[in-house]
């Protein structure tokens, strides 16, 4: 059996709900003994959403709460509260994993302006799950369906990108992208790097860094036997991702990987201009614990209403059983 700890997020956003519609959608599993599921966060939040979703049987999961906190919530409003609730819930889902008490963590989404408001002045999940266990150079892939793509930065200003481009920081998300791939069953992934400037940079014209700092560690790991390749123009290495011919891609900043994946992973009805379906998966590589995430915010204009959707929490888990999975069979040829 697998057992996973979901975090809440910020309970004032769509978290509960999402969690209550996930957790039945994952009955069968949890049923048949394949999934043991927790919920870390505020147990009141949960039974709340529970009762406005009217769900009246027995929830499919355990129950952590990791209150009291003083302040009161409002749905749908950000607040100092609703930030703690969301760090201690990670927090403790952290404190479990590390104990053996749970085998990785899924997380519902948390409002960074919350998060700052309680005092806890991190750029978001990747950064907070890195502090919280000592590992400062975590790398974020986003998956959905076939598209899956690391990135070499994430949060941080675009004028900031091209010196935390570096020939280590590289190797370090090259190294754990492969690990990654292998636990999902991929052998021999082929994966193609982004370049950092339009068009890769157009042999120094547009840029430098393309052909000085990323193109010789491509051809390093070239000769290591991996199937790497590029630098590829940004603008069109995403459409061939798409079409099949790479399993993964690497992405130099956060909009450059975000956009694409995002783009193909929400469904919006164009009668109504509403979201039909969300998905896609957010995963932290290069930690000594395991997390995936739903790749969506908290929702606050839609909270409490019972629209939100649970496909990205759904694929979040079904991911973090995969990559367990692959984990075990790659141990036991070991």
């Amino acid at each position: 059996m697998i057992r996973l700890t979901i975090t809440m997020g910020d309970p004032a956003g769509i978290g509960p709900e999402i969690i209550a519609k996930a957790a039945r959608t994952l009955r069968p599993q949890i049923d048949a003994g394949t999934l043991a599921l927790e919920v870390c966060g505020s147990g009141e939040a949960m039974r709340r959403a529970e009762a406005q979703l009217a769900l009246d049987d027995a929830p499919p999961y355990e129950m952590v709460d990791v209150g009291p906190v003083d302040a009161p919530i409002t749905v749908g409003q950000v607040s100092a509260a609703g930030g703690e609730w969301a760090y201690r819930a990670v927090e403790r889902a952290v404190r479990r994993v590390q104990a053996g008490q749970s085998q990785a963590i899924v997380t519902a989404p948390l409002s960074k302006e919350a998060l700052h408001l309680a005092g806890h002045a991190f750029e978001g999940h990747t950064e907070m799950l890195a502090h919280l266990t000592g590992q400062r150079d975590a790398v974020m892939m986003l998956a959905h369906g076939g598209m899956r793509v690391s990135h070499v930065t994430t949060h941080c200003a675009l004028a900031d990108v091209p010196r935390r481009v570096t020939p280590e920081r590289l190797r370090r998300v090259f190294d754990v992208t492969i690990d990654a791939l292998h636990r999902l069953g991929l052998q021999a992934p082929r994966i193609a790097v982004a370049g950092l400037n339009p068009h890769a940079g157009e042999n120094g014209i547009l840029g430098k860094e393309d052909d000085a700092v990323i193109a010789p560690v491509i051809r390093e790991y070239a000769a290591k036997g991996f199937d790497f390749s590029g630098p590829h123009p940004g603008d069109t290495v995403f459409i061939k991702l798409r079409a099949g011919q790479y399993d993964a891609v690497v992405a130099m900043f956060h909009d450059q990987g975000h956009i694409p994946v995002k783009l193909l992973g929400f469904n919006v009805d164009p009668a109504t201009g509403q979201w039909q379906a969300i998905s896609g998966v957010n995963i932290s590589l290069g930690l000594p614990i395991l997390r995936t995430s739903v790749d969506h915010g908290t929702a606050f204009d839609i909270a409490g209403t019972g629209r939100a959707n649970a496909d990205s929490l759904v694929e979040a888990v079904e991911y973090a059983m995969h990559l367990i999975e692959g984990a075990d069979r790659t141990a036991q040829a070991a």
